[in-house]
């Protein structure tokens, strides 16, 4: 075997392996950590074309479930950074080890405590969060037994996406060949979008879950899996670590990113830069930096309103038109009260008469009244010349405008 296959088919193949007997372990103890490249195609949310993406796992060695995992274009740091974020979070725990590839995204600096990452100002994140982490040899995925979670993922749930495209030439579904029409002719072309594929995922983990533990044969993994020691973790402190960052800015509507609008009452009236964080996991919020990295606001995702929601919409419709009105007014009143703050009392018992009765804005003349210094507004001189010989008859402006010709053409 050694002469004819090489070393690898000679440790695969034929030399003795060791057994290792997880039943000694707990849950947390060890999290797996790999990635795999999605046999079926899913939308890009960023250009919103077909593509294989990747699903990077942490899967706990104890229950054999995985715990956390992310749908990503590729396999970077940031991919890794956010999965771990998820395993943390749905655990409630921060695992003792984590037992990851070889490979070059697990051994980028984000990870390790090297002398270049620490002049940039920031620690390792493994060590950070008090975890170990162990490294798998090269070429030796039978040390990892995520691998075999990977080879049935791809059996029993990609195997049936109406867009699986195979792993490689030699399992490439029919409708890909080349002269077959008739399969061609009945495939269907849907595609899912990232949440749309989240979904079904988490659908077939639950019942993965509900399957016997391998560890465990007296349990179902859902049973090992909830038998832990949770640890009350605050999301915040791992929103900071873990999010993906980008730069946007703040327009009427909040921040746009992915084709939505994010917005949060703390915006309203700023128009600068800005960071956001955000997980593809739950693109129902984004949480909102300044530039220096102080947080602002968690803004939601705008949905759009019912064009009749009161006679054409459900309750649910009309209800969320009535909670954006009140919204609008709520700040259309806040900016009333800061221009409050700006004018004297005076000036603002004369513009709330003027809002009560809709008289228009534009302004032609202006007048400052003696007693009371209010600056009184006019739509042109005729108002002004009626108002101040009912409130001011010795104005000097009186006697100047009686000598214009349009006094002479209005009065006389």
């Amino acid at each position: 075997m050694l002469a004819r296959d090489g070393e690898k088919a000679l440790s695969d193949k034929v030399e003795p392996y060791i057994k290792r007997d997880a039943s000694l372990l707990e849950v947390g103890d060890i999290l797996v950590a790999d990635g795999h490249k999605l046999a079926f195609q899913v939308i890009n949310p960023f250009t919103g074309k077909p593509s294989r993406a990747t699903l990077v796992g942490f899967l706990d060695w104890k229950s054999t479930a995985l715990v956390g995992y992310e749908i990503m274009l590729e396999e970077n740091t940031q991919c890794i950074a956010s999965v771990l974020r998820n395993a943390i979070m749905n655990l409630d725990m921060v695992p003792k080890i984590i037992y990851q590839d070889n490979g070059r995204a697990f051994r980028a600096k984000y990870f390790t405590n090297d002398k270049g990452f620490n002049e940039l100002g920031f620690q390792g994140l493994y060590s950070k969060l008090g975890i170990e982490t162990v490294f798998a040899r090269p070429y030796n995925a039978r040390a990892k037994v995520i691998e075999r979670f990977f080879k049935e993922f791809q059996e029993v749930f990609e195997k049936l996406m109406p867009s699986y495209v195979g792993s490689n030439i030699a399992n490439k579904p029919a409708y890909l060949m080349r002269n077959e029409k008739l399969h061609s002719a009945w495939h269907n072309d849907y595609i899912p979008t990232i949440e749309e594929t989240i979904k079904m995922i988490d659908m077939w983990l639950n019942f993965k879950n509900s399957q016997t533990c391998p560890n465990a044969p007296n349990k179902t993994i859902a049973e090992v899996l909830e038998d832990r020691n949770r640890q009350n973790i605050n999301p915040d402190t791992l929103d900071n670590l873990m999010l993906a960052t980008e730069v946007k800015t703040i327009q009427r509507n909040g921040v746009r990113f992915l084709g939505c609008n994010y917005f949060d009452e703390r915006l309203y009236g700023f128009k600068s830069k800005v960071l956001i964080k955000y997980n593809l996991f739950d693109l129902t919020k984004i949480k909102v930096f300044t530039p220096k990295g102080e947080y602002l606001c968690t803004a939601e995702r705008v949905t759009e309103t019912h064009p009749m929601a009161k006679l054409l919409g459900d309750v649910k419709d009309y209800e969320d038109y009535k909670q954006k009105i009140v919204r609008q007014k709520q700040l259309k009143k806040k900016s009333v009260n800061a221009v409050k703050n700006y004018f004297s009392t005076e000036e603002i018992k004369y513009l709330e008469t003027k809002m009560d009765e809709e008289i228009s804005p534009p302004v032609q003349t202006s007048f400052k009244e003696h007693s009371k210094t209010v600056q009184t507004l006019f739509k042109n001189n005729s108002q002004k010349y009626e108002y101040l010989i009912k409130h001011d008859p010795t104005n000097p402006w009186i006697a100047e405008f009686k000598q214009t010709k349009e006094y002479k053409l209005l009065y006389e």
